[in-house]
């Protein structure tokens, strides 16, 4: 061994050991972690709007949004969707009209430099569906405009081609309180009045208030769309009433509680503001504990006020379990030990929605939240089997057990192509993306290569088992689904360095030499993506434009996928990449803060591709610890 290497070995125990201390000290004393989940400024803006609506803006702290907001413009007077991305128009809009909203006027010069910003790229007029809805609640925008969501939708049978149950979780929860919104088309008077009439690129007097047409097939649905605004002009709407009341009674039936509605924002404001159009009461236990919900995913800080769009304490405390035992901590350490019992106490054991369409299996999956009994997901399912199985706990008869009833109900949730989805069965109409209300391409929950590497990579570390057919289609999906220059699409990270690194992860345990080639392929393609610092990253906008694969600015958990994806095709193939592991190594522990951190602004989660993405705050520390216990442990 040369001296160099003795010396970077070195580097590697104190850089292990810092990391380590330092996410140790942030375990709460229930067991579980939890760090922030970040993304763009919409999020917040609308539970400004939410509040201004239901009359409690005055009991929350919502004065130190607008410090938020100004924190967040950009130089060139915009908001930005992912960093640094140039700023993006309904992002803008949104907190334009928030910052109204708190009592901003239009002259003051971060209001003349957004609206600059805005009518460049064309005004209110070229947003989204969602943020002309959203301005629609207050007059801003006419409801002519909108695409008509029938209430009648909600009665059409389960084994209807079309019904709720054809949507993604998140577009189901979201989508059912707006049938009822929708159908009322309230607006309401805020005690700050506004307009955005400066907002509008053509003039306010020139708006014309229809969906874009695309020039294709999918016009039919504007035609479609027109119809249905023809009975509702009629009042000639087949089943509104009842339509209304089984939307409202699904409403009731999935909040949690502790309020929720779905684990995400988006679902818990709609839902909300459902309740608004039904005249419920804003002391009503319903509607108390769905604002209480909406204010336990806010981050309130001396000055500033801050709503995620979702928390993460399940995901976070499986992956730094995997990250501490790794990097060398013990499996009956106290810490783990408490994580681990904490994260079988959160096992859910109710039937949720995944049984309209799966009705063989049996509950025993986990959610990402804190609480979501109706929507746990396979990604996080697989996760936490991983983070079990690696920690030794003192009832490991009930570890076991709780174990083995997730491989039951992951093994019934594979879908028909051969993967499998987020939180779904065969949920991939993709006709349901081109309807003009599903304007951010997310109306579906497909099988993926990513959730499927997952629990491949799951039974290969486990050492389980599913049905060998069922095992092999899983594996022909995953290489079925390789793209020409090696790498795999992530679809729940950014992006094909995210995908790729899981799918490496996955075939180097499970018959690692049928997939030789496959895996060499992958591999090779990482290291031709690395960046001259050693380090490796990958832009959002890969998403939209695939000649940016693999390209972008190193970050600490992109290199770290990098690494880990590496070392596990080395361990498959018997070649490491060793220069490039290493260069990626010494990228980590080059960057490494004083206090054991990592830091990087780039956001490297995907919540909609193209739409929305997210920055877990978390991933910059445990993906590098875990690359760089993998790489201490493995023998060149």
């Amino acid at each position: 061994m040369q001296t160099q290497d003795r010396v970077q070995i070195n580097s590697i125990t104190e850089a292990i050991a810092s990391s380590q201390k330092y996410l140790l000290s942030l375990q709460n004393p229930a067991g579980y972690w939890w760090a922030e989940l970040e993304s763009n400024v919409t999020i917040t803006a609308e539970v400004v709007l939410l509040h201004k609506i239901w009359g409690t803006d005055k009991t929350r702290p919502l004065h130190k949004v607008e410090t938020y907001l100004r924190s967040q413009q950009r130089q060139h007077g915009g908001w930005e969707l992912f960093y640094d991305d140039g700023g993006e128009l309904s992002t803008s809009v949104e907190a334009y009209m928030a910052l109204k909203l708190l009592g901003v006027p239009a002259t003051d010069p971060a209001m003349v430099k957004a609206r600059d910003f805005i009518l460049q790229r064309g005004g209110i007029s070229k947003t989204r569906i969602f943020t002309k809805f959203h301005l629609a609640l207050i007059g801003c925008y006419d409801w002519r405009g909108l695409p008509s969501l029938p209430p009648w939708v909600m009665l059409l049978p389960n084994e209807f081609p079309v019904n709720i149950y054809e949507m993604s979780s998140w577009a189901r929860s979201s989508t059912v309180p707006l049938l009822i919104v929708f159908n009322s088309k309230p607006v309401y008077l805020t005690d700050s009045l506004i307009n955005l009439d400066e907002l509008y690129a053509e003039g306010v007097e020139n708006v014309r208030y229809e969906l874009p047409r695309n020039g294709d097939w999918t016009d039919i649905f504007l035609t479609i769309d027109q119809g249905f605004k023809l009975a509702e002009s009629l009042n000639l709407v087949p089943f509104r009433e009842e339509g209304i009341k089984a939307a409202e009674k699904w409403i009731i039936e999935r909040q949690e509680a502790t309020g929720d509605w779905g684990g995400i924002i988006p679902a818990m404001l709609n839902s909300m503001l459902a309740l608004r159009s039904l005249n419920y009461d804003r002391h009503d236990p319903i509607v108390e504990r769905g604002l209480q919900a909406i204010d336990n995913f806010a981050i309130e800080t001396a000055d500033s006020y801050v709503v995620q769009p979702c928390v993460s304490p399940v995901w976070d405390t499986a992956w730094v379990i995997r990250a501490l035992i790794d990097s060398g901590i013990a499996p009956d350490d106290p810490a783990i030990v408490k994580a681990g019992e904490w994260l079988l106490q959160k096992q859910i054991l109710d039937y949720g929605d995944w049984t309209v369409k799966n009705r063989q299996g049996k509950p025993g999956a986990w959610a990402f939240e804190f609480d979501n009994r109706f929507y746990p997901d396979v990604d996080d399912t697989a996760v936490v089997v991983m983070a079990l199985y690696a920690a030794k706990l003192p009832n490991e008869k009930l570890k076991q057990m709780a174990c083995d009833r997730a491989l039951q109900w992951v093994a019934s949730m594979q879908c028909q192509p051969g993967g499998w989805a987020a939180f779904d069965l065969d949920n991939d109409q993709d006709w349901l993306n081109a309807i003009p209300y599903g304007d951010l391409k997310a109306m579906i929950d497909p099988n993926t290569a990513d959730v499927t590497a997952r629990v491949i990579e799951m039974l290969g570390a486990c050492n389980l088992s599913i049905d060998s057919h069922n095992l092999e289609r899983a594996l022909t999906y995953l290489v079925n689904e390789q793209e020409a220059e090696g790498c795999w699409f992530g679809r729940w990270g950014v992006n094909y360095i995210y995908g790729t690194s899981g799918v490496l992860s996955a075939l180097a345990l499970i018959n690692p030499h049928k997939y030789q080639r496959h895996i060499a392929q992958g591999a090779s393609w990482l290291v031709s993506c690395q960046n001259s610092d050693g380090g490796w990253g990958e832009t959002c906008r890969s998403y939209n434009d695939p000649r940016l694969k693999g390209q972008g600015r190193s970050t600490a958990s992109q290199t770290a996928w990098a690494i880990i994806g590496l070392i596990a095709a080395g361990e498959a193939t018997g070649k490491f990449a060793r220069d490039a592991i290493e260069q990626g190594i010494n990228y980590l522990i080059s960057t490494q803060q004083p206090d054991g951190t990592w830091f990087e602004a780039d956001f490297t989660g995907t919540g909609f591709p193209g739409h929305f993405y997210l920055k877990y705050h978390f991933y910059q520390q445990y993906f590098p610890l875990i690359a760089l216990g993998r790489y201490q442990a493995i023998q060149f």
